[in-house]
């Protein structure tokens, strides 16, 4: 969207952090991480964990029935492959890169100010609920709504957030609006 503004019509947000308010508290032991990789393998290592891999879907959820045990079990499966520490440690060390851009996306939407529509699940213990509110200030139009969620929102609440895209989608490209070309 930063090299090319003019394809973006709408933007659609689910738990996709932008600001360092939307960093949780596990973020300060990734931070030292990124300072420093080969005095932290234990970030690594919590990461590639089952528990963390169940966590990743079932942290914050009030609907933990709404999962299926396989997403986690396939995604530990992959990720206990070979190869795959060596992949997700270059991966993780490499979102420092995302937190550097912050300042530049959020530069990038105040510019632009294009169509938004924030749906987030609050209970994100990765991507806290500050991070979705924090759009406002950026884009005080955007379209904000906080579910009773986890950081896997549409698994847990694909029916309302479907609704959601569908209310925002009509607005923004009415049916009787003519095409653009």
């Amino acid at each position: 969207m930063l090299a090319h503004p003019e394809r973006l019509q709408a933007l659609i947000v689910q738990n996709g952090n932008a600001y360092q308010a939307g960093l949780g508290a596990k973020w300060a032991k990734i931070a030292a991480f990124w300072a420093d990789p080969k005095a932290h393998p234990e970030v690594v290592d919590a990461f590639l964990s089952f528990d963390a891999t169940k966590e990743r879907h079932l942290a914050g959820t009030s609907h933990p029935e709404a999962y299926d045990p396989d997403s986690w079990d396939d995604e530990f499966a992959h990720l206990s492959r070979p190869g795959q520490r060596e992949i997700q440690t270059a991966l993780l060390y490499d979102y420092r890169t995302n937190v550097a851009s912050y300042a530049a996306w959020q530069a990038w939407l105040r510019h632009h100010q294009p169509p938004t529509l924030v749906v987030w699940g609050a209970n994100d213990p990765s991507f806290i609920a500050a991070g979705a509110t924090a759009y406002r200030a950026d884009l005080p139009d955007a379209e904000i709504h906080l579910l009773d969620a986890g950081h896997f929102a549409l698994d847990e609440k694909n029916d309302e957030i479907a609704v959601l895209i569908l209310a925002f989608m009509a607005k923004q490209f009415p049916a009787d609006a003519p095409a653009k070309n």
